[in-house]
């Protein structure tokens, strides 16, 4: 059993659901991620996504993607991610970290590489955005085989047998995108999200993660009551942009305690 598999056991026993923070990799700097990573635990997150900055991000929007550009600065890649992440198993050997990103990277890296690497350095997931179920067989295959989830995107325009292929791909989570567009769009209709909610659960027994667009402490209670997991990205995010180097891990375990007091209040 994976990690994210234990730790979605582990929360059902308890009752509880998960908090799934994103943060960019690198993003305002290197030398910040891991201390972020472990301020994001001790603050309440489950699992954490971590982001792999690139160039042309298509489900990224403007605040994401300025995030990618600044980590790009510092020349951050695929493989100081792995570093990083591998810093951080150091003195976390336990909390989940899904990478989320682009198959470009990964291309170029060579798949059975990547995967090796991703093993060593103690990724648990990954979500490659642009890596359709149908064309990734093999890859999913060589994640599985080394204890790592492929994690696959849902939206609100998949239809029933669309789900069905991905589902069978995926493990460890799924992660429905509950509003048309990139992340960090429109409030979102919570009404709506719950009906497709519940019609993916009739499709899946994996837990369910909803993300893109909840944006402060009371979606995230809402999102709490449907789903198994409340994703946060763009609004971290927006928080290590408008923090200085001094008090942005400070700022980030703020956001963090008060989603999960929300997200426990359920």
């Amino acid at each position: 059993m994976s990690r994210i598999q234990t730790t979605f056991e582990n929360l059902k026993q308890s009752g509880k659901k998960a908090l799934i923070p994103f943060i960019t990799a690198g993003d305002p700097h290197p030398d910040k991620t891991v201390e972020m990573l472990h301020s994001l635990v001790k603050a309440g997150a489950d699992l954490i996504e971590l982001g792999v900055p690139f160039s042309d991000p298509m489900a990224d929007g403007p605040v994401i993607q300025r995030a990618s550009e600044r980590a790009l600065v510092h020349k951050v890649g695929l493989r100081k991610v792995l570093a990083l992440v591998k810093e951080f198993r150091q003195q976390d050997p336990k909390t989940p970290i899904v990478l989320m990103g682009y198959a470009n990277p990964i291309e170029a890296m060579g798949v059975e590489k990547f995967a090796d690497a991703a093993k060593d350095a103690g990724i648990d997931g990954v979500l490659t955005v642009d890596y359709p179920p149908e064309e990734s067989i093999e890859f999913n295959a060589m994640l599985k085989a080394r204890d790592i989830d492929p994690v696959f995107l849902l939206s609100p325009t998949t239809e029933a047998s669309r789900v069905d292929v991905i589902v069978n791909q995926a493990s460890g989570f799924v992660y429905y995108v509950s509003l048309k567009g990139v992340t960090g769009s429109k409030n979102l209709d919570i009404d709506e999200v719950a009906g497709r909610v519940a019609e993916i659960r009739t499709l899946t027994t994996l837990p369910i993660g909803v993300g893109f667009g909840v944006r402060d402490a009371a979606t995230a209670k809402a999102v709490a009551k449907i789903a198994d997991a409340v994703v946060v990205g763009s609004r971290m995010v927006q928080t290590v942009e408008s923090s200085t180097p001094d008090n942005v891990v400070a700022n980030l375990a703020a956001l963090t305690a008060e989603l999960r007091q929300a997200i426990d209040s359920h």
